[in-house]
């Protein structure tokens, strides 16, 4: 595989004054398509919960290139572009491309995890976050932290 890649179904909701995607919508579909592929595999919410972690952002960016309407049909491509080798900090990036690949807008993310009882940074348990992240498609340019 090389990358995860979904069909995208805009909202009135998801359009500005200027009849085109708003900024913030960018984020929320970057941040569904993360959680719906770590579902995918394995990482549920529940495992998360039991486990007492989960992931944090550290940044978040978006470069525009194209403005995506109401009608548009857009295709998000998601991969891993850096990680440590245990998982426990990673870069993913999101691209927005329309059917004939013309590439609309990069999401990109700088995360790690973090143990939700003590509200720290924490190394991912149980080895599924590993292999999980492992797993995810890399772009051309990974780097290896």
């Amino acid at each position: 595989m090389t990358a995860y890649k979904k069909q995208l179904s805009f909202r009135w909701s998801d359009l500005d004054p200027n009849f085109h995607v708003r900024h913030s919508a960018y984020y929320d579909f970057g941040a569904q398509h993360r959680i719906e592929i770590l579902e995918e595999l394995g990482l549920t919410m529940k495992v998360l919960q039991m486990n007492h972690f989960g992931p944090i952002l550290f940044r978040e960016e978006c470069v525009f290139r194209k403005e995506i309407k109401l009608s548009d049909v857009i295709f998000m491509h998601t991969k891993v572009s850096q990680m440590r080798a245990d998982a426990s900090r990673w870069s993913i990036v999101h691209e927005f491309k329309t059917a004939d690949d013309q590439l609309c807008a990069t999401i990109t993310v700088d995360g790690a995890w973090m143990d939700t009882k003590l509200r720290k940074i924490a190394n991912p348990t149980p080895e599924i976050a590993v292999q999980a992240l492992t797993s995810f498609p890399k772009t051309e340019d990974f780097k290896a932290l």
